[in-house]
């Protein structure tokens, strides 16, 4: 009969830092601000598009509704995006679903 000895498990170490590898690492302050900068720019790309996007089915929907016998805008439905927008993001979020709906729409 042969015994066995139970193992201990092994704890990972954690690699020391220098100051020459801090400069190439993610934590060098410039690193990470340059490559967050480009995700903003990525994102801002998106945003842009989105908006357009947005732009394109407003319009569609005017059109609709005035070929329909109906008004260009529709206030209680403006009101709702409103809404929307400042339960989300609080006060500055009705001004961005402000300017959102006058590109959308145009001024009223």
């Amino acid at each position: 009969m042969t015994t066995t000895t139970p193992t201990t498990p092994t704890t990972p170490t954690t690699p020391t830092t220098t100051a020459s590898t801090a400069t190439t690492d993610a934590s060098d302050p410039e690193q990470v601000i340059g490559e967050a900068r480009e995700r903003i720019d990525e994102l801002d790309a998106r945003i842009i598009r989105l908006v357009r996007e947005r732009m394109e089915v407003s319009s569609r929907i005017q059109r609709t509704r005035i070929a329909a016998g109906g008004r260009r805008v529709h206030l209680s439905r403006e009101m709702e995006v409103l809404s929307r927008f400042r339960a989300e993001l609080g006060g500055p979020g009705t001004t961005l679903a402000m300017t959102l709906l006058e590109l959308s729409r145009g001024r009223v």
